[in-house]
C-alpha cells in the first residue's frame, strides 16, 4: 500500500475523476480530496492510496506534470504525518 500526494488540482476535480485517472495505472484503495471546512470547496490537493507500491510508483512517474483541465499535476509519495 502506498499513499500519494496529488497537488495543483483544479478545484472542480471529483473523487471519481481522480480515481479513474489513477486506476489506469493500478488498483486504487482510496481517494481523499481535501476540502476547506468553511467554504466546502476543494483546497486543490488530494491523497490517493494505491494497493500496489510499484503501480503507485508508475502512476507517480506517469501523472506528475501531466495536464488535468489546464493544471499541471504534482504527484509524489505522501510524507508521513508529524506526531
Amino acid at each position: 500500500m502506498k499513499n500519494l500526494y496529488v497537488g495543483n488540482l483544479p478545484h472542480s476535480t471529483t473523487e471519481p475523476q481522480l480515481r479513474t485517472l489513477f486506476e489506469a495505472h493500478g488498483a486504487v484503495e482510496r481517494v481523499n480530496i481535501v476540502m476547506d471546512k468553511e467554504t466546502g470547496r476543494s483546497k486543490g490537493f488530494a491523497f490517493v492510496e494505491m494497493t500496489d507500491a510499484s503501480a503507485a510508483d508508475k502512476a507517480c512517474l506517469a501523472l506528475s506534470g501531466s495536464d488535468l483541465d489546464g493544471r499541471s499535476l504534482r504527484v509524489n509519495e505522501a510524507k508521513a504525518k508529524r506526531p
